[in-house]
């Protein structure tokens, strides 16, 4: 085996050992195993960092094979796992991929980094440190798949695990919202085996590399595979309308688990529609794209609205994924290499700066114990530091130029209008209002959270400075906010090849 192809099976062998451990030290010493933890992850994050440099082809390999097929991944694996139906082992990454398998190693190591001091009650730290490790694997695994099956085993992987973190460790009604998140998961995983089914059998191999540009696959055969696999998709996103499960999880959620689901866990649904959705089904991706871009349009309209009415914070920050995740379904509706790069940067940003804003939502949480914002008020004047970083993450989130999020939603609207004619200008200019909107509420979540008088809530709080273990947690995001917002091409410098790759097959 190359160095390569080492890492890959070693990005998800170390948290899933890592897991099993934890669990097993738990029983004994939990802040042991919390500490361990902690360690796996950040062995896991350096090798998904390694991924980046190994190997003498690397990312360059796409302008020397520019005529080849929609992937052409960096380092790759490909073994025998059933033998009898065909299926096969296959792992592999490239510049759609990496960012966020990153950006997921990354995470789950400032979520265990958090836990050592912060364990919500509901059970040992420990146990929910290994379920965000099994997560960490589920996720990556999805990212790295290029088998349909195996990607369908690896999205599945994460479905009773952080059922169980929200159950667990969660809020008051946190039964009813894990009850809830399952019911729409499932509803999604079935018709997701319905699509792969549906497009192994007709094309007689499960190999994603090949299937790329809807190889050995009809028309009628694409647009019902299409149909299947982006609602299975949205559902995860998840997409208007079927994102009503979200709000109620990250209400009811841990810190922990709002900053996994948030930050990477709603990536497996966008990055499915781009990898295999769009990529196996180009005919379908073209055929549907205009109900596609209404869909985008209007979560990001109703999204900003809802926004606009919500008084507890974590809905409110969790109705504004409804929004972001628009435009980057935008972005991918105009199938154009501006509008995917527009999706896939737009992905990475909503999970830095989206994660950040559960971490610090659930720092106010736990200083003042309501997350109501008829409740809250004046926070700057007993916590200014808290408060000032919640304002940086609110500033990014709603697209300040210089900050990450504001890349993803520019290029979306760009692609739009790029793509002309009536409907696509409309979308445009419809989704720039739907950008206003949400510096709109952004802007008077603020204004309510942290400006004026201190409301009696926060007035009666100690003054609480930000602990070592948050500032561990929260640097890195506010960094790589300021980095990608600086220097875009972070992400779509090892994106742009595969991308014009992907459109190629798109014919666009």
């Amino acid at each position: 085996m190359t160095t390569g192809q080492v890492a890959l099976v070693a990005v998800l062998a170390v948290p899933a050992v890592g897991a099993v451990a934890v669990a097993a030290l738990t029983r004994r010493a939990d802040r042991t195993a919390r500490v361990v933890a902690t360690v796996v992850a950040a062995v896991a994050f350096l090798i998904s960092l390694a991924l980046y440099g190994i190997g003498d082809r690397g990312w360059v390999r796409y302008q020397a094979e520019a005529a080849g097929p929609g992937i052409l991944p960096w380092h790759e694996l490909d073994l025998t796992w059933v033998p009898g139906l065909d299926l096969r082992f296959h792992l592999g990454v490239d510049g759609i991929s990496y960012p966020l398998v990153v950006l997921t190693t990354l995470l789950t190591l400032l979520c265990c980094a958090y836990s050592l001091r912060h364990v919500p009650a509901g059970g040992p730290g420990g146990y929910l440190v290994a379920l965000l490790l099994v997560i960490e694997v589920g996720i990556v695994g999805t990212f790295l798949a290029l088998d349909l099956v195996l990607f369908f085993v690896f999205f599945e992987v994460v479905l009773l695990p952080m059922f169980v973190v929200i159950a667990g460790w969660g809020g008051e009604d946190r039964r009813r919202a894990a009850r809830k998140f399952v019911l729409y998961t499932l509803f999604g995983s079935v018709l997701l085996l319905v699509g792969v089914v549906t497009v192994v059998a007709a094309a007689g191999t499960a190999d994603i590399v090949a299937l790329t540009g809807g190889t050995n696959l009809s028309r009628t055969t694409q647009l019902a595979a299409f149909v299947l696999l982006a609602v299975a998709f949205a559902v995860k996103s998840p997409l208007w309308p079927l994102h009503t499960w979200l709000p109620d999880a990250h209400t009811q959620a841990p810190t922990v688990g709002s900053v996994i689901l948030a930050g990477v866990l709603l990536k497996m649904g966008t990055y499915g529609i781009i990898r295999i959705a769009v990529g196996v089904a180009p005919e379908g991706a073209r055929w549907a794209a205009p109900v596609l871009g209404v869909l985008a349009v209007a979560a990001v309209v109703v999204g900003s609205l809802v926004c606009l009415r919500q008084t507890d914070l974590k809905r409110l920050i969790a109705y504004s994924s409804v929004g972001h995740m628009g435009f980057v379904l935008l972005g991918v509706a105009t199938l154009t290499a501006t509008g995917i790069e527009a999706a896939l940067i737009g992905n990475v940003a909503h999970g830095v700066i989206t994660g950040l804003l559960f971490f610090l939502a659930g720092a106010i949480k736990d200083r003042l114990h309501t997350g109501s914002l008829t409740e809250l008020g004046g926070l700057r004047e007993r916590l200014p530091a808290l408060s000032g970083l919640f304002a940086f993450a609110a500033v990014a989130s709603l697209g300040l130029p210089g900050l990450a999020g504001f890349w993803g939603e520019a290029f979306a609207v760009v692609a739009a209008l790029q793509r002309g004619g009536p409907l696509w200008t409309t979308l445009a200019v419809v989704a720039a209002v739907g950008g206003a909107l949400t510096a709109a509420y952004f802007l008077r979540l603020l204004r309510r959270l942290t400006h004026g008088p201190a409301s009696p809530v926060v007035a009666a709080t100690p003054a609480a400075p930000i602990g070592v273990g948050e500032l561990v947690a929260w640097s890195p995001l506010v960094v790589l906010a300021l980095a990608v917002g600086l220097i875009p091409a972070l992400v779509l410098g090892v994106a742009g090849a595969p991308v014009e790759a992907l459109t190629g097959v798109l014919g666009q």
